[in-house]
């Protein structure tokens, strides 16, 4: 089933924030069917810097090419504001879809722009990005990709105008909708009923954000499709990593802390080691039907 059937299913689709192909790897093998690729999981782990328009769109797409490489799940891509104006969203798109994306997420800030739940965000005008979101749909290979339009109007200009640019987004042609950082479940309800008709809704649940934390369930049961963690997984590795690094640091050793992590071939199994030499001996020596010359 496609992710564009899969949101018109009864219940919401949760995709859970991966920035490489091990946490891609690991969130299949739990269970999810859909992936976000998030843009401020790659500006945490790649450059240990904050999600303020320092990610390059070939960095993006280097690090999709390499998760779909891993899995077969479909990818929602975070494509920041398209790294420009309406050309540059359609390199964008061009270039994120050959990489795998099945989705790319596209928002009205200006350049630079920054986290969602970070404070002192600007918009572009709401035709411009309109236009831009027409671009988008008019780049795309297949019918199949999904844009998603995301507003970050309601810090900026508020709750009614960043309805209306969602529908003027949806009239150029998004297929999915996303109102960016409500600031209660007030708000997330007026979203649902609003614009829950005129376009599959994404909500976004970042621990400590703006918005109040909801499950997929009670999302879902509002009208929300698709449920995003895009920076949890970022969040809880920073944890452990902290702590393991103080532990070694305290002990100089890791045994204290191997309870809580994987010995070598616990994580050489888990990455599947042992079938990747088995199949490369399979090619090894192929000597056709003539024997080697």
């Amino acid at each position: 089933m496609s992710l564009r059937e899969e949101l018109a299913g009864p219940a919401a689709v949760v995709a859970p924030g991966v920035y490489d192909a091990l946490t891609a790897s690991l969130a299949v093998m739990a269970g999810f069917r859909a992936l976000y690729v998030s843009g401020a999981a790659i500006a945490y782990t790649r450059l240990g810097r904050p999600d303020i328009g320092l990610v390059s769109m070939t960095e993006v797409a280097e690090t999709v090419g390499l998760i779909r490489d891993r899995v077969d799940v479909p990818l929602v891509v975070d494509a920041d504001n398209g790294y420009g104006n309406a050309l540059n969203t359609q390199r964008t798109v061009r270039l994120f879809e050959r990489a795998g994306a099945t989705a790319l997420q596209l928002e009205d800030q200006t350049l630079p722009k920054r986290c969602g739940h970070l404070q002192g965000k600007s918009l572009i005008g709401a035709g411009e990005m309109a236009g831009k979101i027409k671009a988008a749909v008019d780049a795309r290979h297949s019918r199949e990709t999904l844009i998603i339009a995301r507003t970050d109007a309601v810090a900026v200009e508020g709750m009614e105008a960043a309805l209306e640019r969602a529908r003027l987004y949806a009239e150029a042609g998004a297929d999915v909708l996303f109102v960016e950082a409500p600031r209660s479940r007030e708000q997330l309800g007026r979203i649902a009923a609003e614009l829950g008709g005129v376009r599959p809704l994404l909500a976004n649940m970042v621990e400590g954000g703006d918005t109040p934390i909801s499950t997929a369930g009670e999302l879902g049961g509002m009208g929300f499709r698709l449920v995003i963690f895009p920076g949890g997984i970022v969040r809880a590795l920073a944890h452990t990593a902290r702590d393991y690094y103080a532990s070694l640091a305290a002990h100089g050793s890791n045994q204290p802390f191997a309870g809580r992590m994987f010995d070598f071939g616990a994580l050489n199994g888990l990455i599947g080691t042992p079938e990747m030499l088995a199949l490369g001996e399979t090619y090894a020596k192929f000597e056709g039907k003539e024997g080697a010359a």
